[in-house]
């Protein structure tokens, strides 16, 4: 056992876990966090992707070890960039309105994966989107509804400021 610390959605942690515990099962487990989802287990779905020191990550392939004093933003992160008035991020709310989200076993990867590329890119391009997104499978949307809901939520973000 091993003692990690870290800052998750804006809190600071401590778990004492196995070194080589993966670091989905951290969150799931011992943090309650259940947003990010195992897909796969292996790195090809996205569901479980978080956000880890700003860059996109699949959780499944992370020991925890390697998050030591690290700042991990999971989908239950998101909440915290909205302000008191809203209920949802705008990004979650694109996704609402244009039907991106169905079953829910990718979303909070996608958005996430949607955060992190409007970051990189406030308006991106259909090829960006799609790019951006790769590492995130959906089996429900066909994709489309996805990428429009990226899109206004791009809109969105350059007459709000509202991703950070």
């Amino acid at each position: 056992m091993t003692t990690v610390h870290f800052k998750i959605n804006g809190e600071e942690k401590s778990v004492a876990a196995p070194p080589m515990k993966r670091l989905l099962d951290v969150l799931r487990e011992d943090l309650h966090l259940t947003g990010a989802k195992e897909g796969c287990g292996e790195g090809e779905c996205g569901s479980c992707s978080i956000l880890m020191n700003g860059e996109l990550v699949n959780s499944c392939l992370v020991p925890i070890l390697q998050a030591e004093g690290t700042h991990i933003m999971t989908i239950e992160g998101v909440a915290h960039l909205v302000e008191k008035n809203e209920k949802l991020h705008p990004i979650q709310q694109s996704f609402l309105e244009k039907g991106g989200a169905q079953c829910g076993i990718c979303t909070p990867g996608m958005i996430l994966a949607t955060h992190y590329l409007l970051d990189k890119y406030p308006q991106p391009t259909l090829l960006q989107i799609q790019e951006g997104l790769a590492g995130n499978l959906c089996r429900c949307t066909g994709y489309m509804r996805i990428f429009d809901a990226v899109q206004q939520a791009g809109r969105q973000n350059l007459t709000t400021g509202v991703a950070e």
